[in-house]
């Protein structure tokens, strides 16, 4: 559906996690990033097993979560990522895989935002996280 993400979050290559929002209401947002080879500086993380970092499927849940909420025209500026509240991992991801986030809107205020996700690999849950943001310009 969203292609331009760009336009939405201020992240650029090579710390752009999110490839397209592909729903946004106030109550959820889907998005979907597949790790491929513009993204082989991760490989360095986990050499031998060609593995994303779970921080970073963490980060791409949070970068779609606000780009989602952009669209959704709530709120103004720049966020920051300031805490994970929980982060359960129950399995990983590899370059390849299209990895699908469904964020949920716990809270959205002009300053705030909290959300809470999980991340899917064909369905099956591999990260469920909650965390916060706030305005920071």
């Amino acid at each position: 559906m969203v292609q331009n993400i760009e336009s939405l979050i201020p992240h650029r290559a090579p710390f752009l996690f999110v490839d397209e929002i592909t729903s946004y209401t106030k109550e959820s947002i889907v998005g979907y990033k597949t790790f491929d080879d513009k993204d082989n500086w991760l490989k360095g993380s986990f050499p031998d097993l060609d593995f994303i970092p779970g921080t970073i499927l963490i980060e791409s849940m949070a970068q779609c979560g606000g780009a989602g909420v952009k669209l959704l025209g709530i709120t103004d500026g720049i966020f920051g990522l300031v805490s994970i509240e929980s982060a359960e991992f129950f399995g990983g991801a590899r370059f390849g895989d299209h990895v699908k986030f469904v964020v949920e809107n716990v809270r959205l205020s002009e300053k705030i935002i909290k959300q809470q996700g999980t991340a899917f690999i064909d369905e099956k849950t591999i990260l469920k996280a909650s965390w916060m943001c706030v305005k920071i310009s």
